[in-house]
């Protein structure tokens, strides 16, 4: 394969992914490691790739994402991620805290990851982070109220802004449509962005509990910027361009 091909067929793995590995390149180009680096090289100094440790990553800022798998899709897809996530999440509570959990996937797993000894005080506008925790000893569980989403059973409109609005808490983690250094958090329902708003406003402490795939990914509503909240907690090293953006900002990154 000539020099150009392979470089073109570089560009081509990296299209629709977060990240590819050198190696991984490599072995699909049939080169060696050494001659993929080279390759990184040249075209990140075209501009026409990101190069990252240990592999390489699309040039584009970020990308736009318009919809949303159905939850049930999201719930079986890396499962042992966002429970991984969910206990990174769990590691900043104190008993005694009120927390506000979002709804959501990963925000159910941060549900799941409390500690069964955890005494406190959890809001949320999820149906089902709600219906996890109401058994709970020592858990006070208080639902927003509002119109109900199917599917992921959350609870938005201007009531369930008002319950965030007028609730104090502790700590809050929100969930994510996308992440990125530029747009900062962004999701795809735009009733739910009020409520959003108004947990994190209402908050002492803000973190974003996301995969990795999030990262970059822009969904169609904004929430909030980086510098809004405290922290981001996800599975793996963020793109260059994002992590540079929470050191910036001082936004503490979590990772397993």
């Amino acid at each position: 394969m000539l020099p150009s091909a392979r470089r073109a067929s570089l560009l081509s793995e990296l299209e629709g992914r977060e990240f590819v590995r050198t190696d991984v390149l490599a072995a699909k180009l049939g080169v060696s490691e050494e001659t993929i680096r080279r390759d990184i090289a040249l075209l990140k100094g075209k501009g026409m790739l990101i190069r990252v440790h240990g592999g390489a990553m699309h040039a584009n800022e970020h990308r736009v994402v318009t919809s949303v798998e159905p939850f049930d899709v999201r719930w079986n897809g890396n499962p042992e991620i966002k429970s991984q996530l969910g206990g990174l999440a769990v590691r900043l509570v104190k008993k005694g805290d009120i927390i506000a959990i979002d709804a959501g996937t990963t925000a159910l797993q941060v549900a799941l990851a409390l500690p069964a000894d955890f005494t406190g005080v959890v809001a949320t506008p999820s149906l089902l982070v709600a219906a996890e925790l109401a058994g709970r000893p020592g858990i006070d569980v208080l639902v927003s109220g509002g119109s109900v989403r199917a599917g992921d059973l959350t609870c938005s409109d201007p009531r369930a802004k008002a319950f965030f609005r007028d609730l104090h808490t502790d700590i809050v983690f929100l969930s994510s449509g996308g992440v990125s250094a530029t747009k900062g958090l962004t999701d795809f329902y735009p009733d739910e962005v009020p409520v959003r708003q108004a947990m994190l406003k209402g908050s002492k402490r803000s973190y974003i509990v996301a995969e990795s795939a999030k990262m970059e990914k822009v969904a169609p509503y904004h929430v909030c910027d980086l510098v809004d909240v405290d922290g981001l907690i996800t599975d793996a090293p963020p793109p260059v361009a994002l992590e540079q953006r929470l050191q910036d900002l001082e936004v503490e990154l979590f990772l397993p």
